[in-house]
């Protein structure tokens, strides 16, 4: 299902939602008075049953419509919503199909971290920060390595991940700044 339609559904439930609330709280608030029995909105065995049940029944016809109200209210609301991430950068392609791409900066920046940590090569952790323009980020990388780690291998391994990151994102970092923290090892 594809994002519209998911909102329109969504929309379309909380629509629903918010007519149920305000006609049950209408209800509840214009019954009819006691002495008119032929006026009764609910028929005569749920008519001698509500007022068996006054003031609770109307009381609970009021507060259901208020959820019922508020619920729907809220989802309508959650649906309108702009994103609370606002996407950033454009990622172009030129070729035979040019098209050009959005791509959160934290998308980016997750990929090349799983990218930095994955395989055997010693770092336990990496914190990447892309700064600067789009198309030339400045990239600063922090990897924390086992205290067994090889240098040149995890410099071999870094290289090769940055070279994919700027391969797939179809951009050349202007700055690359990679350090390294080697945690303790056993004494």
């Amino acid at each position: 299902m594809t994002d519209a339609a998911h909102r329109l559904l969504w929309t379309i439930v909380a629509l629903v939602l918010v007519t149920f609330g305000a006609t049950a709280m209408w209800i509840s608030v214009s019954a009819p008075p006691a002495d008119d029995a032929g006026a009764a909105l609910l028929g005569a065995g749920l008519l001698d049953a509500w007022r068996l049940a006054a003031p609770w029944s109307t009381l609970a016809a009021a507060v259901t419509g208020v959820v019922a109200a508020l619920a729907g209210q809220r989802l309508l609301a959650g649906e309108l919503r702009r994103p609370r991430q606002a996407l950033r950068g454009v990622l172009s392609h030129t070729g035979h199909r040019p098209g050009r791409t959005r791509l959160a900066t934290d998308v980016l920046v997750g990929a090349l971290e799983r990218d930095l940590t994955t395989g055997d090569r010693g770092v336990r952790r990496a914190r990447v920060v892309l700064t600067g323009a789009p198309q030339r980020p400045d990239v600063w990388i922090r990897v924390d390595l086992a205290a067994d780690a090889r240098a040149d291998g995890v410099r071999a391994h870094v290289d090769a991940a940055v070279r994919r990151f700027a391969t797939t994102a179809g951009c050349a970092p202007a700055h690359l700044d990679v350090a390294a923290r080697i945690e303790p090892g056993p004494p």
